[in-house]
């Protein structure tokens, strides 16, 4: 117990000495502990983000299609449909007695960059995300006139919108469009609370308003005489001819794979029924390599900090030989000498995985509004994981294997020097 405190003594002595150079050493480990921890910790909460985004929906119903695109222009609003399906279909679905619910999704404009959707009362009262969780208006209501339009709490946020304002949509999809209905604005009536989804970044209008403020875009453009005031849109009843896609819900979930194979051999139209579940699964497998890559990259960050401790320490020893003499001249044994590397090294490893956790948690704090508004993503301060925590442990074993080397270089050092003492 004695040689222990000694050991410790002495080594929080060199410690405090070489301060300075050290100091370096541990703020580049520290960086390098932060960059690998925060890799594993992202992973985490992306691949969470990435499943609570969709919940409750048996079945996205779409024109044929690879699933993958579906899924992306359906929930994650990426990319666009290659065709719509007719609205008769959309009915037939609607007499399918297995079928509980349906939201009809009507894609195709856009609002300074944002997605406009077309949809019904359905999808605020069906629409579920993450943990069975409803959508919720932090203010005002959902669409309840022809020209009411809902925002996300994204928009909102970063377009500083209220319930009252008025808006103007544009045709197409692209961040960017020249071509505007300006004709036909719309008044916000409801903005959504934040929900950590792509929700948050899309605009909400009813199916009807999807119609009207296209009568006269049929060629793609706006046919002077040929579109709509508002009086006259008012005065005027619309039904969809198409619609981009449908979200179902079953009676009975166990009928899910029957009513898929249904769908996909379904001879009115070519359609792709897909498994919400199983499409995200498919899309995290395709970016799964790419985390991994990442994760290899921090963890050989860490490794070169270690190394390059190593070497500061290999660096030192020269510097420190008068020391090591007179420790060994007043009775250390070499096992002692050696055993003030391992422990200073150690030590620099806990103190960079400390650091690491603080400077990591303040990242998130710091960013994680910032992720919510830019991105969608929902990244809070949590307890870590076990994989987290094995992860960060490693350091300090990882710190423990590499100090080995000065370790054993100053033990057949000291054991050169032959000033008594036992090993």
């Amino acid at each position: 117990m004695n040689r222990i405190r000694l050991a410790l003594s002495l080594a929080s002595a060199s410690l405090w000495y070489r301060r300075r150079v050290l100091a370096l050493v541990c703020l580049t480990l520290t960086l390098s502990v932060t960059l690998l921890l925060g890799i594993q910790y992202l992973r985490t909460e992306v691949r969470q983000s990435f499943t609570n985004t969709i919940s409750g929906t048996d079945l996205i119903v779409g024109a044929r299609s690879g699933q993958l695109n579906l899924l992306l222009y359906t929930v994650f609003h990426i990319g666009d449909a290659t065709n719509n399906i007719r609205w008769s279909t959309y009915e037939k679905l609607q007499q399918d007695q297995r079928i509980d619910w349906l939201i009809p999704l009507s894609l195709g404009d856009s609002y300074r960059g944002h997605r406009v959707i077309g949809t019904n009362t359905g999808f605020d009262e069906r629409f579920r995300y993450g943990d069975d969780q409803a959508l919720h208006l932090a203010e005002g209501q959902w669409f309840d006139d022809l020209f009411d339009v809902v925002l996300g709490a994204g928009v909102a946020r970063q377009m500083t919108h209220r319930v009252g304002d008025r808006i103007t949509l544009s045709h197409g999809g692209g961040s960017t469009s020249f071509s505007r209905h300006d004709d036909l604005p719309f008044e916000v009536s409801g903005i959504l609370d934040t929900t950590g989804t792509p929700v948050d970044q899309a605009v909400f209008i009813s199916l009807e308003a999807m119609e009207a403020i296209h009568v006269g875009w049929e060629s793609g453009v706006a046919i002077p005489g040929r579109t709509l005031s508002e009086q006259k849109a008012r005065k005027r009843t619309y039904t969809p001819e198409n619609i981009t896609a449908v979200l179902v819900g079953l009676d009975r979930p166990i009928l899910t794979f029957q009513v898929q194979r249904e769908l996909n051999q379904y001879s009115g139209e070519p359609l792709s029924a897909i498994l919400p579940g199983v499409a995200l699964s498919e899309l995290w497998r395709m970016m799964g390599q790419f985390e991994k890559a990442l994760l290899g990259i921090g963890a050989f960050v860490v490794i070169t900090s270690l190394v390059g401790l190593i070497a500061v320490l290999l660096t030192l020893q020269a510097q420190r030989r008068r020391e090591i003499a007179i420790l060994r001249a007043t009775g250390a044994s070499p096992a002692l000498v050696a055993s003030l590397y391992t422990l200073e090294c150690v030590t620099l490893a806990l103190v960079s995985c400390v650091l690491a956790l603080l400077l990591g948690a303040g990242a998130i704090a710091g960013l994680s509004p910032w992720l919510l508004e830019q991105y969608g993503l929902q990244i809070g301060l949590r307890p870590l994981n076990t994989a987290e925590w094995a992860l960060l442990g490693s350091v300090p074993v990882a710190a423990l294997l590499v100090s080995l080397i000065p370790a054993l270089n100053s033990w057949l050092n000291s054991r050169q020097q032959g000033f008594g003492g036992s090993d």
